[in-house]
């Protein structure tokens, strides 16, 4: 049996690389048919998809989120997310480089830490290395098409930046990922 993940924590991207990479992802559906994550807005994954144990609730995470937020904001964080050019992780996921930097590595820990005390043995820390990135196509791309797309997607010198300015709940609703709430920074705790 298949456990339904139910939540994940990342940052939404502005304009106008969202709309880019929403171009991209139209382009990949017209071209090969990839549906997956195609629905999904534009978003750097902090903490993968996981299912939020019936202890908690949608407000634990959100307050996790909020902690994660206030504690980000006044060690005075700030950082601005470069991306540039394409990639692919072995021709299942074609994504748009995110320069890594300590920055991504220490809020995506600061985020665990405040969702792993809020929501205990809800989420495991990934053993994997993190590597920050944007999404394009991933699990149903076809067997060859992403050479191809990765040509067509260098002709469009993407190399844009913009300030990492939130942390935003993702919830899974009727299939789909939705925005839940997103916390600004610095984290007046008004959520927009």
């Amino acid at each position: 049996m298949i456990i339904q993940q139910t939540h994940f924590i990342g940052v939404l991207v502005p304009d106008p690389p969202s709309a880019v990479l929403q171009n991209c992802r139209e382009w990949m559906r017209a071209q090969y048919g990839c549906r997956s994550g195609y629905g999904t807005p534009v978003h750097i994954t902090l903490i993968p998809p996981f299912r939020l144990d019936d202890r908690f609730s949608d407000g634990d995470v959100r307050e996790a989120v909020k902690k994660a937020a206030r504690i980000w904001s006044e060690n005075g964080n700030q950082f601005t997310c470069f991306v540039d050019g394409f990639g692919a992780f072995s021709g299942r996921t074609l994504f748009a480089h995110v320069k890594p930097s300590a920055e991504w590595e220490n809020l995506r820990n600061t985020v665990y830490s405040e969702l792993a005390k809020q929501c205990p043995r809800t989420v495991r820390k990934d053993s994997r290395a993190f590597v920050p990135h944007l999404t394009v196509a991933n699990r149903d791309i076809p067997e060859g098409a992403a050479a191809a797309a990765l040509v067509h997607f260098s002709e469009l010198n993407l190399n844009e930046s913009f300030p990492v300015d939130n942390i935003t709940v993702f919830i899974r609703s009727n299939g789909k990922w939705q925005a839940d709430v997103t916390v600004p920074f610095p984290a007046d705790l008004c959520i927009r």
